[in-house]
């Protein structure tokens, strides 16, 4: 197996890049567009546990759109073959200042890369 050949390093971190454009501008219809369409989809977040494509929609939907701006610390982009790749990155929110963590693993799939595994949680150094 090829670790981080370029051109997946490069087609996954545009897909990551346009998920955050879609995530600090609330663009819901986008957001749910980059998560696998399947009830095996998970997303662990700060306060929930989402499994499948209808839940993770349904909180999007029904998320305030607050302190939605954020600057990417350092992000970690690791494709496995041609298929499958992770995506980690440490952000602080703009408006409180709050670190934070995302992990998410992308699959290459039919209709394009989706993340088909992801989790958020708040970071507080030691």
């Amino acid at each position: 197996m090829q670790i981080n050949l370029p051109e997946v390093v490069e087609e996954v971190r545009a897909a990551f890049m346009a998920y955050e454009k879609a995530l600090v501008g609330n663009d819901v219809a986008a957001l749910d567009g980059f998560f696998w369409a399947d009830d095996k989809v998970l997303r662990y977040g700060l306060g929930e546990n989402l499994y499948g494509h209808k839940e993770i929609a349904a909180f999007r939907a029904g998320r305030p759109a607050i302190d939605m701006s954020r600057e990417l610390t350092r992000v970690v982009i690791t494709t496995f073959g041609r298929d499958f790749a992770t995506a980690n990155c440490e952000y602080r929110r703009s408006q409180s200042g709050k670190l934070g963590r995302q992990s998410q693993s992308w699959a290459r799939l039919p209709e394009g890369w989706r993340i088909v595994a992801a989790h958020v949680s708040w970071y507080q150094p030691t």
